[in-house]
């Protein structure tokens, strides 16, 4: 419940203490923001967790902040001015007063155009979820140190000029929006499958970020992009109890118990895409809401349209032909046409993909058609190859499992 209310408490604490100090104040808020986790850990160990766990965190952050800038208060960078105990500046008509969300106005202001947009979601990523630069090397497929000088250089650009990153205008947020709605899929995606050690699923950062998509399509309801992602999220939060069975063990897709499923989630994910559905722009996020919906309404895995789902995968690797994607596809091919398409696909996304040729899940895709040949060996050394790089404990017991098999 602790590591969960940190993990979540983060990205509230940062953006809190940014909006009351200043944007450029925004590393030492990260570090103000890790101080007051870990007094709360060691307090609350001896003490309890208190009544108020979130008050406690904002106002033990809020006290550290300003003794920190007391300290500093010679510094340019920071004023004594800054110190107002107010709890919302006033801006010209922003989107900070339409949302009244911290969270959703970081994402915003991270999402400059100063800054280029891979920059923007490791920006995001790492200020809202708190992740370290090995878990974003993990869920970007990027080298650490590629990771580590993306957020270097923008967050120096911060400190040279924080006014590049001030809260848009309502009516000058829309060139921002695509970039806004990257990065929550792909906060989504890094809580559905979680690169930590421990979790598989980190449920409280799927929620965090269906929440901010839902709060987003108040204010965009004519954006068809954001219902099309909410359905998305929908759909793939509705599967979330049969994933995992009570030993804590992976289920694989094709073994989850359907009766599991939340109903009501997929029918409000059918609501939102059909809604999504009225606008004339077709997104990545609709095509990946219409693959999510196949599995959901199929009755069993056997009886899945994998037709449709393969003809929705080749739309959306022409609409973005990322080799993640690929991968994906390459995984339906082994489905609807057989094993031997689906090696032949991996084998050349591995030799020609400098980016997934360090990707665990090609590896055990692999791995598993290997094993459908009754090649053993092939299959073992790609399950071995898989273990290697995750660093999720979960994966690594399933991976065993199959080489045990």
């Amino acid at each position: 419940m602790v590591d969960n209310l940190f993990r979540k408490e983060y990205g509230n604490i940062v953006s809190f203490l940014t909006s009351k100090f200043g944007f450029n104040f925004l590393e030492s808020a990260q570090d103000i923001t890790q101080d007051t986790l870990l007094l709360a850990f060691e307090k609350w160990k001896e003490d309890g967790v208190p009544n108020n766990p979130k008050g406690w965190l904002l106002t033990v952050a809020k006290n550290k902040a300003i003794n920190f800038v007391k300290r500093e208060s010679k510094s340019q960078a920071l004023k004594t001015s800054q110190l107002k105990d107010q709890d919302v500046f006033t801006y010209d008509i922003t989107l900070h007063q339409q949302i009244e969300d911290g969270m959703l106005e970081m994402i915003f202001r991270c999402c400059s155009n100063s800054i280029k947009i891979e920059s923007q979601i490791i920006l995001v990523l790492n200020i809202l979820g708190g992740f370290s630069r090995k878990e974003l090397a993990s869920a970007l497929v990027l080298e650490e140190e590629t990771i580590k000088k993306r957020l270097y250089r923008a967050k120096k650009k911060i400190r040279e000029n924080d006014k590049l990153f001030q809260t848009p205008n309502i009516e000058k947020s829309a060139d921002r929006l695509n970039s806004v709605l990257n990065s929550l899929y792909l906060l989504f995606n890094q809580g559905y499958n979680s690169t930590s050690n421990e979790n598989l699923i980190r449920k409280d950062i799927c929620t965090e970020a269906l929440r901010l998509t839902q709060l987003l399509s108040n204010f965009y309801d004519k954006e068809y992009r954001v219902r099309a992602l909410l359905a998305l999220m929908c759909f793939h939060i509705a599967r979330f109890e049969s994933r995992i069975d009570d030993k804590g063990a992976i289920v694989l897709f094709k073994d989850q118990d359907r009766t599991l499923w939340s109903r009501e989630l997929i029918n409000k994910g059918i609501v939102e895409l059909s809604a999504a559905s009225e606008g004339q722009i077709l997104s990545s996020y609709h095509l990946e809401a219409g693959i999510a919906l196949q599995h959901c309404i199929a009755n069993s895995y056997e009886s899945t349209d994998w037709e449709t789902i393969k003809h929705l995968y080749l739309q959306l690797y022409n609409f973005k032909s990322s080799p993640v994607i690929k991968l994906n596809l390459a995984v339906v091919e082994g489905i609807t046409e057989g094993p031997k398409k689906a090696i032949e696909i991996l084998e050349e996304l591995k030799n020609k993909s400098k980016r997934l040729s360090k990707y665990y899940l090609l590896y055990a895709s692999l791995g598993e058609f290997y094993k459908q040949l009754n090649r053993n060996e092939d299959a073992k050394i790609n399950f071995k190859q898989a273990i290697e790089l995750t660093h999720n404990q979960k994966e690594k017991e399933l991976l065993l499992k199959k080489i045990n098999e």
